[in-house]
């Protein structure tokens, strides 16, 4: 590991300035033969640029990182893919905390996401999200919670509270954000495993498969949750693909965006007890060509996706800027890309999307996005080599 603070390098939307620059609008859709449900549901006019942001790489060398999360002190948790967790703050990145169970890192699998508790001062309780190794080669999106210890180096107690069921033989789409609801409750976003067997689970309430599930920080069902004929007590939305950005907006509710097929990643705000159609409509086309399912985008009794891209951005991580380095971008969504290598920004009127705008594009995979208490923002970044990035104001 290295700290490299001093490095400070100016960006602008796209590095360069002038609003030409930005032409992810032009591309071409993936699924040319399709229409949008509403206005403005895709391709939302591009925001004027202006901005330039400092960045500055406050730590290097991580191996895969994938989650992050603010501790009292103002330094971060930061989960590495292959099993690892460490601590980042002034003095550098930690050596691995230990403590932490076996993951499953093969694929898209791992330790993902992790939530600080919201009494972290008194309780030091922390949540992790994880693709558990069951055997016989499968596995299961868990949540587990344990007790750091006061030096930082060790999760005690640490136990299982969650495991999605059934496992299944996969090494894709676990989904796994976290996200406590202010209420007491915990938001486990997963996926629906990818296979064309698993897949079709998503409308299965029976399972975990491609849900937003809301459960108690202890483990079980959290109190309030929608009573759905033979459903899983823990779902709270269903019909989803992998979601892997989620956060709380201003207005308390929680809001994803989750990979699509090609053309069809997509926000929403997940309503209790309502299904967002997954496999059976979709935007989009699948990776291998051809339509999904039917080919249908909408269905009576299916949620529509309040914005969606074609072509994709591959979306991970998620916050809502409420800091004051930013003050016109208060209330703003901030994802991560992926294959969009970018930092996108969403502005809202409510639920509409109005606009969006992208930076740092090109400069690498963005895996997580959150806000410092200070109000810079953080990033994790894959390539060349997993770093956290502190963005600031640079006009």
């Amino acid at each position: 590991m290295r700290l490299a603070h001093r490095l400070c390098l100016m960006l602008s939307l796209a590095g360069a300035g002038p609003l030409a620059a930005q032409t992810f609008n032009a591309a071409a859709p993936n699924a040319p033969g399709q229409s949008p449900a509403f206005a403005g549901q895709t391709r939302a006019p591009i925001l004027d640029q202006g901005v330039q942001l400092g960045r500055q790489v406050v730590a290097t060398g991580l191996d895969q990182p994938w989650g992050m999360d603010q501790l009292p002190d103002g330094s971060w948790l930061v989960t590495e893919k292959p099993g690892r967790m460490r601590i980042i703050g002034p003095g550098g990145a930690s050596a691995p905390i230990a403590g932490l169970p076996t993951v499953d890192a093969r694929g898209q699998g791992g330790l993902l996401d992790v939530a600080v508790a919201p009494t972290f001062a008194q309780t030091r309780r922390v949540w992790w999200s994880y693709a558990e190794p069951l055997g016989g080669g499968r596995s299961a999106t868990s949540v587990a919670t344990g007790v750091l210890s006061p030096d930082g180096t060790t999760m005690g107690d640490a136990q299982v509270i969650f495991r999605q069921q059934p496992a299944w033989s996969s090494t894709s789409h676990f989904g796994a954000r976290l996200v406590f609801d202010g209420r007491g409750a915990l938001f486990v976003t997963t996926g629906e495993r990818s296979q064309p067997q698993a897949r079709v689970l998503a409308q299965d309430v029976t399972t975990h498969f491609g849900k937003v599930l809301r459960i108690a920080p202890g483990g079980g069902a959290a109190q309030g949750n929608p009573r759905i004929p033979n459903g899983q007590p823990e779902i709270w939305s269903w019909g989803h693909r992998n979601i892997q950005s989620a956060a709380t907006g201003p207005d308390g509710a929680l809001w994803t965006v989750e990979h699509g097929p090609r053309g069809g990643d997509e926000l929403n705000r997940p309503q209790s007890g309502r299904n967002y159609g997954w496999p059976i409509i979709s935007y989009g086309r699948e990776y291998r060509g051809g339509a999904i399912g039917q080919g249908e985008t909408a269905r009576p009794g299916m949620e529509q996706p309040l914005y969606y891209w074609d072509p994709i951005i591959a979306p991970s991580g998620m916050a809502f800027y409420d800091g004051a380095m930013f003050p016109g971008w208060r209330g703003d969504v901030l994802i991560g890309a992926l294959a969009g290598q970018a930092l996108v920004r969403l502005t809202l009127d409510g639920t509409r999307v109005t606009g969006e705008a992208r930076y740092l594009q090109g400069e690498g995979r963005i895996r997580d996005v959150d806000v410092a208490e200070d109000g810079s923002i953080m990033i994790l970044t894959e390539t060349p080599q997993g770093a956290m990035v502190r963005l600031t104001p640079a006009n």
